[in-house]
């Protein structure tokens, strides 16, 4: 499909950013970034923002969409579900009819109903609670990220045939995202006959988890797989250490963030992580990585390339039935849509009809490597 920004036309994109300017200040189509610019997961905040930000400053280089520029409005729900339905109704209210994002799961869940009665397109970059969809028979509500019980299933086999551990303990945050990712690790790991000795829950927020690191230590596991965000990751890591648990630990997406090793140090050498795979290496990317790097942004981070491609997805959307959100959602369920992710469809509750999750080993340095064990 001819978008406005096809990966072989980004380099003359860019050179003719100053077009843009010429376009009428009144000749907007509005997009919100629904993120969380203030608490403790700001940083995934940043990267979808870079993600859309690219991906709109390319369009609106080649001209925009029927001669209209492409406008972002940043709305903060700080990643909290009771700020969910606040910032959907600042969305509405707005009349804005796109969104990119929310970037969290407890946070999405709460706000989709509004999305979806008042007809604004969600394309969420990185939401991977399947309750999001599942049995909602929402119109509006997209994704540009495989779901938890994807996600689940690609940790568990790795933990299974590569790791091979004796016994393993399960943590998570107790929310919506930690709890399903979790729920789903263990279900997979059971069918696999490999032992879970510990499933609980631990507060997400507090600053010492001593009590439960004393409790691993005295059940005798060899792994942790922890469903939740770095902040406590990086905890949990950190303090492990401290008190000599010498075990390997592994979590989703949502520890996939350069701030776990500000908190947990060297402890978070050798942290494996489920992560989209690095799309920013296809080679047919080249030319939309560069255009991150000139910026210096980050294309290989967990959501940049997934909130490309969720914009991408709303502007071919336009492009392909105009600017009218109802006509938008419909064309998106019929639709298969070139992006950076490489062609993607959805199935009729909003979901990738399919979508790669890897296995990747975290280290100290920040980077992160392809894990074989």
């Amino acid at each position: 499909m001819n978008t406005p920004f096809r990966l072989h036309s980004v380099v003359a994109a860019l050179s003719l950013a100053g077009a843009a300017l010429l376009l009428p200040a009144h000749a907007q189509i509005k997009i919100a970034m629904v993120i969380p610019t203030t608490g403790p997961l700001t940083q995934y905040g940043d990267m979808v923002k870079e993600g859309a930000t690219t991906a709109v400053e390319l369009a609106n280089a080649t001209g925009g969409i029927g001669g209209k520029k492409i406008e972002l409005v940043a709305v903060d729900d700080a990643c909290e579900p009771k700020q969910g339905p606040v910032a959907a109704n600042r969305v509405v209210n707005g009349k804005i009819g796109y969104v990119v994002g929310p970037v969290c799961s407890g946070a999405s869940i709460a706000a989709a109903p509004i999305y979806n009665n008042e007809g604004v397109v969600v394309v969420t970059p990185s939401a991977t609670s399947p309750a999001l969809t599942d049995g909602k028979n929402f119109h509006f509500i997209f994704r540009t990220i495989g779901r938890d019980d994807q996600q689940g299933p690609a940790a568990a086999k790795f933990i299974a045939e590569k790791v091979k551990p004796k016994k393993v303990a399960i943590l998570h945050d107790k929310q919506s995202y930690g709890q399903g990712i979790a729920s789903s690790v263990q279900a997979d790991l059971k069918k696999a006959n490999v032992p879970v000795a510990l499933f609980e829950g631990i507060n997400a927020g507090d600053s010492d988890y001593s009590a439960v690191i004393t409790k691993l230590k005295s059940a005798g596991v060899d792994f942790v797989y922890y469903g939740g965000y770095h902040p406590e990751m990086g905890l949990l890591l950190r303090q492990a250490g401290e008190q000599g648990l010498k075990v390997r630990m592994m979590g989703p997406e949502g520890v996939g963030n350069p701030e776990v090793n500000a908190i947990a140090g060297n402890a978070v050498e050798g942290m494996l992580v489920t992560l989209p795979a690095d799309f920013s290496a296809n080679p047919k990317n080249a030319a939309v990585v560069k255009a991150f790097q000139d910026k210096k942004r980050n294309a290989s981070g967990a959501f940049q390339l997934t909130s490309f491609a969720a914009t991408q997805a709303i502007l071919e959307g336009i492009k392909a039935v105009g600017d009218d959100p109802a006509k938008v959602a419909d064309h998106l369920h019929k639709a298969t849509v070139e992006t950076v992710l490489g062609p993607i469809s959805w199935n009729k509750q909003g979901d990738l009809n399919s979508f790669d999750f890897q296995v990747f080993e975290w280290h100290k340095d920040g980077s992160k490597s392809p894990a074989a064990k």
